[in-house]
């Protein structure tokens, strides 16, 4: 995790808003770790990053202010062309895209079943509720295509589901300012936690299969007296 932070910041330092604008467009398909994109791209905006600005066609943006205005609106208008695409990525397929390929795009059966039971609960509220939950941000846009949302709707409620989300990050980025550094190194951490719960996760299931067998014989030996 903390190499990919690593590398989105590194992206964001070198291409600006453009970095933010294509970040935030992938991420509204596959998840993109938009939470730190919009977070840094805060920070940046606050000037708090040594040797690194907020460039619009080749003009410096010298207020903090414009250039949380950019980096929020980079950020929101990247998102929402991402969701239209996804859009168009579910119209077009169909289900039947998703049940051969839909593992290359994050969307199994089950994230597709769960979209609808959104759907289904909050009808087209479902997209905009969608926008500012993590990781589920990043799920809906397939799924709605795929049940034929008309894309006008669509691409309103993604559209107005995303400013908070978009705004709201960045304006912690700049909140956090020069402090951004202590927050990167934390998530350094984040990595030994991930790496134990694998671990963790891999002995409990190989303790299950362990039990399993063991019963399994059990009943066997049991069968055969």
């Amino acid at each position: 995790m903390h190499g990919i932070t690593s590398s989105i910041t590194s992206a964001i330092g070198d291409y600006g808003l453009y970095a933010v604008f294509l970040l935030m467009l992938v991420d509204a398909v596959l998840p993109a770790a938009s939470e730190v994109v919009m977070l840094y791209a805060g920070a940046v905006a606050a000037g708090a990053i040594a040797g690194q600005d907020v460039t619009l066609f080749g003009s410096e943006i010298h207020s903090t202010g414009w250039a949380y205005l950019a980096m929020a609106l980079a950020g929101t208008i990247g998102y929402t062309l991402g969701s239209m695409l996804g859009w168009g990525i579910g119209r077009i397929g169909g289900r039947a895209f998703l049940e051969r390929r839909g593992r290359w795009v994050h969307v199994t059966p089950e994230r597709l079943a769960r979209a609808e039971l959104w759907f289904d609960r909050y009808g087209d509220a479902a997209v905009l509720i969608s926008r500012v939950v993590p990781v589920v941000r990043s799920f809906i846009s397939i799924p709605a295509g795929v049940l034929e949302m008309p894309l006008a709707r669509f691409t309103v409620l993604s559209f107005l589901g995303t400013i908070p989300w978009c705004f709201g990050l960045a304006g912690a980025g700049v909140a956090l300012g020069s402090g951004w550094e202590r927050f990167h190194e934390g998530w350094r951490y984040a990595d030994y936690v991930v790496v134990a719960l694998v671990v963790v996760g891999a002995l409990l299931l190989a303790g299950r299969v362990v039990q399993r067998r063991a019963r399994r014989r059990a009943l066997e030996r049991s069968a055969e007296g």
